[in-house]
Order: C-alpha cells, then sequence, then structure tokens
C-alpha cells in the first residue's frame, strides 16, 4: 500500500432488520360477490389501468363491486399520511373485501 494514499475506517453497510417478515393474508378462493377497493398514487395511468382490471373482473365475476380510489385519496401525494392512516376505516365503511393498489412505474 502507498503510504500517500489516504486510509479509511470501513463499516458494514447493511443494518440489523428493523421490520419482521410478515406471512401474507390469505387470499379469497374468488371474487364472486366481493367488493374490490383501488387505491391509487396518481402517479402512472391507475385510471387507466383500473379500468381495463374492472372491465376484465366483470366479465369473470358479474356480482362484483367497485368502490373507485377517488373515495380513499392519492396514498403517495402530500397528505398521504391522513389518507394511510383513514384506510382502515374508509375501506371498512365501503364494505371492501379486497383491494388493488395501483403505483406509479
Amino acid at each position: 500500500m502507498n503510504e500517500i494514499e489516504p486510509r479509511y475506517e470501513v463499516l458494514w453497510p447493511l443494518a440489523r432488520r428493523a421490520v419482521r417478515n410478515t406471512a401474507a393474508a390469505a387470499r379469497a378462493p374468488d371474487l364472486a360477490g366481493r367488493t374490490v377497493g383501488f387505491l391509487w398514487d396518481h402517479i402512472f395511468r391507475g385510471d387507466a389501468m383500473f379500468a381495463r382490471i374492472r372491465e376484465a373482473l366483470v366479465a369473470r365475476y358479474p356480482d362484483i363491486r367497485f368502490v373507485g380510489h377517488e373515495a380513499f385519496g392519492d396514498t403517495h401525494g402530500s397528505g398521504r399520511e391522513a389518507v394511510l392512516a383513514a384506510l382502515p376505516a374508509r375501506l371498512r365503511e365501503r364494505g371492501c373485501d379486497e383491494v388493488i393498489s395501483g403505483i406509479g412505474a
């Protein structure tokens, strides 16, 4: 090693995990008669994607119901903390059994 070159202390870049992994919730066996809420971060064409998803799901499950993303608010914008804090209650109020969350890409 050349003595002119600086010498640096090195730290391990990975920290201990702060969040524990948890098992995913069980999926519904199908969506017949279920109510699906759409969540969106208002970034990437969620409105267009939700229309396509809705069309495909209605073709397969004619009695499916939907709650649009407008009912919940922007999950990414400046008020996201309040939107996310209120989300569990809003999902219950609107009778949502399932959620499709559209995020920008």
